[in-house]
This record gives structure tokens, sequence and C-alpha cells, in this order.
């Protein structure tokens, strides 16, 4: 069960929602986002190894992330803030992970963020809701200065996968761009990303198909364009990860969350 409601704001490019779940969720992120756990306590895997957090505590997320639910206490409530992409890019250099995915209840850091999630939830006129935006995407690019928990090969191995999703990639190609042999790679990967490169790769086809088919294209163009052999290949993987065929998700387009 999931219940989703759009919160409505004011400033373009954002985006709010609140959603109540007990179900489990496994994937790669999409987007920078900001959530604020509203209710209940939960366990999940990220960045190589395993985080609790209940109510008040902040998660913040950004493309490439893999998120991994363990366990939910009942029911958890939590509001997500999908921030424009351009206006973190300025900030927050490519490349540069957030070294703190999640900010306890009561850290002094997640404070902007709190202040743009009240801001959200309190209906701000866009005056006030820009300025909150502008604060709390400040300290998402600060959160990137500290060390991060993913090695430079490892980093050099996810970019190259992103921009090559759609060709054929071998192992020795991905080991000499991130300059380390592929027997280490291999390893330093699964325990930084929490899947190997290959799974990683077809996350990242299935998430491309996803954006093609919400601008469009029809499903049965997508597999060469994605990276994958044929259709029968793409519907595969494409209801393994979201649960619905290609064609299903292209006629209903449902808008993406931060839970996916």
């Amino acid at each position: 069960m999931q219940d989703t409601v759009e919160l409505p704001v004011s400033v373009p490019g954002l985006r709010a929602f609140r959603s109540t779940t007990r179900k489990l969720h496994a994937g790669i992120k999409e987007h920078y986002a900001v959530g604020r756990r509203e209710r209940g306590n939960s366990e999940w895997w990220t960045r190589g190894k395993v985080w609790r957090g209940g109510p008040g505590s902040i998660l913040v997320k950004e493309p490439g992330d893999v998120h991994r639910d363990i366990a939910h206490d009942g029911p958890t409530t939590f509001t997500g803030i999908v921030l424009p992409e351009s206006d973190v890019l300025r900030v927050h250099d490519e490349g540069k992970v957030i070294a703190v995915p999640h900010l306890e209840a009561g850290d002094e850091r997640a404070a902007p963020f709190h202040r743009l999630h009240d801001a959200v939830c309190a209906g701000a006129d866009r005056l006030s809701l820009e300025v909150a935006l502008a604060e709390a995407i400040a300290t998402f690019g600060r959160l990137g200065t500290a060390n991060s928990e993913r090695t430079r090969p490892v980093r050099r191995a996810m970019e190259y996968l992103r921009q090559r999703l759609a060709e054929p990639i071998s192992l020795d190609d991905l080991a000499t761009y991130a300059v380390l042999d592929k027997f280490h790679l291999c390893r330093a990967f699964r325990a930084q990303i929490g899947m190997p490169p290959h799974a990683y790769l077809t996350h990242l086809r299935i998430q491309r198909a996803r954006e093609l088919l919400a601008q469009g294209v029809r499903a049965s163009e997508l597999a060469p364009r994605v990276g994958l052999y044929d259709q029968s290949q793409l519907t595969r993987h494409f209801r393994r990860i979201v649960g619905v065929t290609p064609a299903r998700y292209g006629n209903t387009r449902p808008r993406p969350s931060l839970a996916t």
C-alpha cells in the first residue's frame, strides 16, 4: 500500500509530495531531493551501510544513489521535495557526492531543510519559498564538501556507465576508464554502490526508458535507444524493476517519485 499526494508549490521547477507506505522500496534515485520522515521508523541501506531514522530525520538524495529499504516499523509517512537540478548544480559540482545522506532529528545541519519543508507544508508565498529553497540548496552543496565514501575509481566507473548506457560496455573498458584492475573494481563497486556494475547499468537503462516513455517514445522503439538487445529483454527488466510492462507504463505515464 502506498498513498501519494502532490503538494502545491509556487516556485517553477520545484515539486513536493507526501507519501504513506508500508511497502519496501529498492532502486536508483533519479533526482536531487530532500525527504523528511513525518511518522514511523525505518531501516534502509545506501552508500555501503545500513541507516536508521525516525520522525524528524532528513534524507538527502542525488541522482544515481542506490536505496534499498530493509524494514518499516508500521506505516511510514514522509514528505519529499524534488529540487530544481539546474539550481543544485550551480552550487554542487557534478561528480561530487553528498557525504551525509542522512541527518538525524535535531541535527543543526538539517535546519535549512526543515525550513524548506515547513514552507512547503504551510503553502508559503513564492518569495518566502524561494528564500527557503535557496538556503536549502546552499546547504545541499556544503554537504558535498566532505570526503565521499565513494572512491575515485568507483565514481569514474559510475560516470562511464551513465555516459555510455546505450552502448555495448565491457568490463575491461570500464576498468580502464576507472584506472583500477577489474577484480578490485568489481569488489569496490559492489561494496560502495550496493550492486555490481552490470546491475547498476541495467537500472540506469530502465530509468532512461522511463524518461523516454514519459516523452512519448513508443515502447517498441526503446530497446536500441537504451542499450538493450531486444523488446523481450527490455520488457523483462522493466517489469522486474518498475513492476509493469513498458507499454502499460507508457500509457499511464506516472510522474517520478522520490521513493522509486
